[in-house]
């Protein structure tokens, strides 16, 4: 089992999301640090529109729950890529962390070319999550 840490900074959070899923499924444990600073791509206001309405669905207590922390949002992302009902995906989802900043370190992170935002709409999780209320 290899450990894996990969570094959120600038990186397209779905992208980001389907490299994790990847090194999850093959068993690996994965770290994701600084959750706070990935983007999503797209128009900013219409990126708070689609996630106030997926916070605001639902009954407060029976759910659909939605989570607002920038931590959260991007484990999320991560869930739906992964079989998360399967027992091989639970077992896979539960070597999952994610951090909005950098913890003690025994190795360097890594930076993956593919995830690198090149787009100029975007917004960060951090704002995102600040504007959900959180």
């Amino acid at each position: 089992m290899k450990d894996i840490i990969l570094d959120a900074n600038n990186a397209v959070a779905g992208r980001l999301a389907s490299v994790a899923a990847r090194y999850l499924m093959k068993g690996s444990r994965v770290t994701i640090i600084n959750a706070g600073n990935a983007v999503i791509t797209g128009r900013p206001e219409a990126v708070r529109k689609l996630y106030a309405e997926k916070v605001e669905r639902g009954d407060p207590y029976h759910g659909p729950f939605y989570p607002r922390e920038p931590t959260r949002i991007l484990k999320r992302i991560v869930r739906g890529m992964i079989n998360y009902h399967q027992a091989r995906g639970k077992a896979a989802f539960k070597q999952l962390r994610v951090y909005t900043t950098s913890p003690a370190l025994t190795s360097t992170p890594v930076k993956s070319p593919e995830t690198l935002n090149t787009s100029l709409k975007h917004i960060k999780l951090s704002d995102l999550s600040a504007s959900l209320g959180k």
